[in-house]
């Protein structure tokens, strides 16, 4: 169970995330008289992301997903852990120097990562950045993990509490030198729930925006009905396992199988334990429901980290949140309020935690 100071913290964390969605719900709708999908592609951070816009106006959708994409260029120029230019990369540069001022975003941002941290023990920590690259996750049988003290060194430069925040100067400090943070883990989630909003405020009554597996969708489609969300089979390649039709709510599914390799035939996924430096092991999938997908975005990470049983026993505690995930061994869990519909006969252990 988690104590009261872990509660406190998921109260400020679902309430920093949950009242800004709220407040983008209320913005003005245009006219949907015969409405249309409006749909448009781009690769952004790296990735393949879909913009989907319910309008009667056609001009108005393709400004809105228009603006929706450079809304997520933005936010890549201006955090991306790659850019030279951006405001991750400088407080990188001066990390065990100096503190680093930035603007109000970047640090909420980061300080959202930090309760995140806090709260799954840090099971998700940004500071992975500085860890050392010890895998090859080349699909491939290796002879045996890395030696025991080679992997504990790996991580020595991993810690979120050496995350300093400074909010009188809104900047950030790293406190020794070779630490590095980024947003990966969070970044597609921020971007497709921003682009979400500047959609919403231009007057989009409907719309779906996926991120590379991170979806938020909000009103409904031009024929009227919720949006259908297809959950991948990690056995089976471009197959479906199972499907959701929602509103108003964020699905993101992460797997962690396609960067892996074996030892004596276990599989280790790409995901590491920054708190151990070992990969992640039981998962093959984590799928999270919930009101945001930033706040999605981050917990898929923090349910492949502490495995099956205490991810779905993490999940079983936070109100609004519910999850699906699939084992290495192609057993099918689901949270406590889960519903899903699955294309597999047999159905989905809802485990006693």
């Amino acid at each position: 169970m988690l104590s009261k100071r872990q509660l406190r913290l998921l109260f400020l964390l679902l309430t920093g995330w949950l009242t800004g969605t709220a407040a983008w719900a209320q913005a003005p709708l245009a006219s949907t008289r015969n409405p249309r999908n409006f749909t448009r592609s781009a690769q952004l951070m790296g990735s393949h992301f879909t913009f989907t816009a319910v309008s009667g106006d056609d001009t108005l959708a393709w400004r809105a997903i228009r603006a929706g994409i450079a809304e997520a260029r933005r936010i890549d120029k201006r955090c991306s852990y790659w850019d030279s230019t951006s405001q991750i990369t400088r407080i990188n540069r001066a990390a065990g120097l100096r503190a680093v001022p930035v603007d109000a975003e970047v640090y909420g941002l980061i300080q959202r990562t930090l309760k995140l941290s806090a709260l799954s023990k840090g099971a998700f920590d940004i500071s992975f950045a500085g860890g050392d690259k010890i895998y090859q996750f080349d699909r491939r049988e290796h002879p045996a993990l890395p030696d025991s003290a080679l992997v504990r060194a790996s991580v020595q430069r991993i810690g979120y509490r050496n995350i300093i925040l400074d909010p009188a100067t809104h900047s950030v400090f790293l406190r020794n030198k070779g630490m590095r943070i980024n947003l990966a883990g969070i970044l597609q989630g921020y971007a497709v729930r921003r682009a979400q909003a500047l959609m919403q405020q231009m007057g989009i009554a409907g719309g779906l925006i996926n991120g590379s597996g991170d979806v938020s969708c909000w009103g409904k489609q031009a024929d009227g009905s919720g949006w259908r969300i297809a959950i991948g089979d990690p056995a089976r390649p471009q197959a479906v396992s199972s499907w959701l039709t929602v509103t108003n709510l964020a699905v993101v599914t992460a797997g962690n199988y396609e960067q892996y390799f074996t030892v004596g035939g276990r599989y280790y996924g790409h995901i590491i334990d920054p708190r151990t430096g070992y990969p992640a092991t039981g998962l093959r999938s984590v799928t999270i429901i919930c009101p945001d997908v930033e706040l999605a975005d981050g917990l898929d990470e923090v349910v492949f980290v502490l495995g099956p049983e205490a991810g779905l026993g993490f999940i079983n505690q936070l109100k609004g949140v519910d999850c699906t995930l699939i084992t290495n061994d192609g057993r099918t869990l689901a949270s406590k309020g889960m519903q899903l519909n699955y294309y597999k006969n047999a159905a989905p252990i809802t485990p006693k935690i």
